[in-house]
């Protein structure tokens, strides 16, 4: 089984091999076949985030509490 590695570099997203040019402003919401990179997940997601950026994204964690949920 051969893994491969998702990065978001500045303005390249780079999967195995291959290289393309980022298609999101942030990287946030990367498409990648019918799947979402989520940066501060490090993970595909099925959904679009909601949020407009990834300060929002942490933002929202900061005030839910979801921080402390997750020690």
């Amino acid at each position: 089984m051969a893994i491969w590695k998702f990065t978001v570099n500045d303005k390249d997203v780079s999967y195995g091999t291959r290289n393309r040019r980022l298609l999101t402003p942030r990287g946030c919401n990367e498409p990648f076949k019918d799947r979402y990179w989520c940066p501060k997940k490090k993970w595909f997601v099925t959904d679009i985030c909601p949020f407009i950026n990834r300060r929002e994204c942490e933002n929202f964690a900061q005030m839910s509490g979801e921080k402390f949920a997750s020690l």
